[in-house]
């Protein structure tokens, strides 16, 4: 990428207020609706921005259907994994998904997922409401450094966006 190509790193805000179970996050990406869906929606695209830089995407399953099941393993340099998986409770392309998320190091810990995805002209404003089963669910996501996490996640997908904008 020259100095003229660089990407704009999104700025997350997240709402974690304390006593509740939810997590709202919300960010503004610069990429039509269409785009930014579909970098959620794909599993190649997918593979390639989400979680931490150190860990590649294994996607076992990815049915972005409404019904559809999902798991993805990161892999980290040391062989390390972690999974996760969920189910697709409801897909409307390109407004909605609303699915489950289970980090399999936690089994039982299900936290249902809603991101929708407004379009502000050439832009997109993503917001994300994690809902967990109790207080201490929640307390241990945020504990666990998700939001360095998502943040790297929302500059990986970023990046993506401004190459599939190129048609790359």
């Amino acid at each position: 990428m020259t100095s003229k190509e660089t990407t704009t790193m999104p700025k997350v805000e997240y709402t974690i207020e304390p006593g509740k179970q939810e997590i709202i996050s919300t960010v503004i990406l610069d990429a039509p609706r269409e785009l930014v869906f579909r970098a959620y929606t794909d599993p190649k695209l997918f593979a390639r921005w989400w979680g931490p830089r150190r860990y590649n995407n294994k996607v076992e399953k990815f049915d972005s259907r409404s019904g559809g099941e999902w798991r993805v393993v990161q892999v980290g340099d040391d062989g390390g994994q972690h999974g996760f998986r969920g189910v697709n409770h409801n897909v409307t392309a390109p407004e909605r998904i609303c699915q489950t998320f289970e980090y399999e190091g936690f089994p039982g810990h299900v936290a249902l997922q809603t991101a929708t995805f407004e379009p502000l002209g050439n832009q997109t404003k993503v917001v994300a409401q994690m809902v967990f089963q109790s207080v201490m669910d929640r307390d241990g996501m945020v504990g666990s450094g998700m939001e360095e996490g998502a943040n790297e996640s929302m500059e990986r997908l970023a990046e993506l966006l401004d190459q599939m904008k190129g048609g790359k």
